[in-house]
C-alpha cells in the first residue's frame, strides 16, 4: 500500500502521441490468469479470446471540448477549463481558470465571437462561472471554439482539430467527460459488428470522467488516498444485460469502476436509470466481483489506474507485464496499445 511500490521506468519514446492508423490495428497483450501465460496480438483479434456469450460493457460517455483560451479585460491571456456541461440551479458552471494574477468574483473574460464569462465564486480551487451563453448554445460554441482536453503527457496537453476525432470512442453518446474512456478508443464499428456476429453482446454504462483522472496520487500511504467522485448511470435495458450476462468483460477502468460500485453495494439495490456518484478506489486487497475480464490501456506509473489493474492480478504480476510491454515496445497511455486480462 505504498505509492513507491507502483513505480516503473518508461522510455519517453513509448508514450503514444497519436493513435495508430485504423484503431483496431493497435497491439493487444493478452494475459490469462488461469494459465499464467502472456501472448501478443493485434486488437482486431480480440474476438478470438472472448468466452462464449460474453457481454462487453462499454462506457458511452462523450468527451466535450472544454478548454477555452481568451483575454482578460486588461488584455492578458486567460484559459477557462469547463468541468461540466451541466449548470447548477443558479445557471453556474464548474470550471478551472488559468491566468496570471489573482482571480476573483466579478472578473470578466472575453472570447472569440463575443462570448463573455464572469467569475461568480470559487469552491476548493474550482470556480463557479457564468457564461453569456448557456445550454445547447454553449455546447455548440464549445464544439466550434474550444479544445479537446488531451492529457498533459501527450504533446504537452496541446490538442488540435484531429484530436476532436481521435480522442473520442465510436460509440460515444452521452456528453459530459473531460477525458476519454481510452480503452474504448481501440474499437471500430467494424470490430463491434464482428463481436456481435460471433454471438456476444454489447452493454453500455455512462460514467462521466472528471479531471481527477489526471490528478497524481499525493500520499505515500494509499490508505490515505481519497478518490475523486464521478457520476454514473445505467439504463434498464443495459442493466438487465449486465446483470444476466454469462460472462462480463469491462472495457476500461471507468466501466469496471461503475460495475464494481454497483456490485459492492448489491446488484439488487441499484435502480436502473438512477444517476449515482462513485469514488470507489480499487487496489490490491479489494476483491473485485463484477467481471470475468478487463480490456485496458497501459497506465501511468504511480497512478490509481495501475493500482486498479493490480487489484485484479496483483502488483508484482502487473509490474511484470508492464516490464514485458516495455521490452516489446508497446505504446503507452491514452493513444497507446491495450491489454486483455482473462480471469
Amino acid at each position: 500500500m505504498q505509492l513507491s511500490a507502483y513505480d516503473y521506468d518508461l522510455p519517453k519514446e513509448l508514450i503514444a502521441t497519436r493513435p495508430v492508423e485504423g484503431r483496431h490495428h493497435s497491439r493487444l497483450l493478452v494475459y490469462n490468469c488461469q494459465t499464467d501465460t502472456v501472448s501478443h496480438h493485434t486488437f482486431n483479434e480480440l474476438v478470438n479470446f472472448l468466452p462464449q456469450e460474453t457481454t462487453l460493457v462499454l462506457n458511452q460517455s462523450k468527451v466535450f471540448p472544454c478548454r477555452l483560451k481568451g483575454k482578460k479585460e486588461t488584455g492578458g491571456s486567460i484559459e477557462v477549463f469547463f468541468l461540466t456541461v451541466e449548470p447548477n440551479k443558479d445557471g453556474l458552471y464548474r470550471a478551472l481558470v488559468k491566468a496570471n494574477g489573482k482571480k476573483k468574483a466579478g472578473d470578466i473574460y472575453h472570447f472569440e465571437d463575443g462570448l463573455k464569462i464572469e467569475i461568480n465564486g470559487n469552491i476548493e480551487g474550482e470556480f463557479l462561472i457564468r457564461p453569456s451563453l448557456i445550454g445547447n448554445d454553449l455546447i455548440n460554441y464549445l464544439n466550434a471554439h474550444a479544445l479537446v482536453p488531451i492529457p498533459p503527457y501527450i504533446r504537452g496537453g496541446e490538442s488540435d482539430e484531429q484530436d476532436k476525432k481521435d480522442y473520442q470512442t465510436v460509440f460515444a453518446n452521452e456528453l459530459g467527460s473531460v477525458a476519454a474512456p481510452t480503452a474504448g478508443l481501440h474499437f471500430t464499428d467494424e470490430l463491434l459488428s464482428k463481436i456481435k456476429e460471433e454471438g456476444h453482446d454489447i452493454a453500455k454504462v455512462t460514467l462521466h470522467v472528471g479531471l481527477g483522472t489526471f490528478a497524481p496520487v499525493k500520499v505515500d500511504n494509499l490508505e490515505d488516498h481519497k478518490m475523486h467522485s464521478e457520476n454514473y448511470c445505467v439504463d434498464k435495458n443495459d442493466f438487465e444485460k449486465i446483470k444476466n450476462a454469462k460472462k462480463r468483460f469491462a472495457v476500461g477502468t471507468t466501466s469496471l469502476r461503475t460495475l464494481e460500485t454497483i456490485w459492492q453495494a448489491g446488484v439488487e439495490n441499484y435502480t436502473p436509470g438512477e444517476l449515482k456518484d462513485t469514488d470507489i478506489f480499487l487496489h490490491p486487497g479489494v476483491d473485485v466481483k463484477s467481471i470475468d475480464g478487463l480490456i485496458t490501456n497501459f497506465h501511468l506509473p504511480k497512478s490509481t489506474l495501475l493500482m486498479l489493474v493490480s487489484a485484479l492480478i496483483g502488483r508484482e504480476k502487473t509490474l511484470e507485464l508492464y516490464d514485458i510491454a516495455v521490452k516489446e515496445k508497446y505504446r503507452f497511455f491514452s493513444y497507446g496499445d491495450a491489454m486483455l486480462i482473462l480471469r
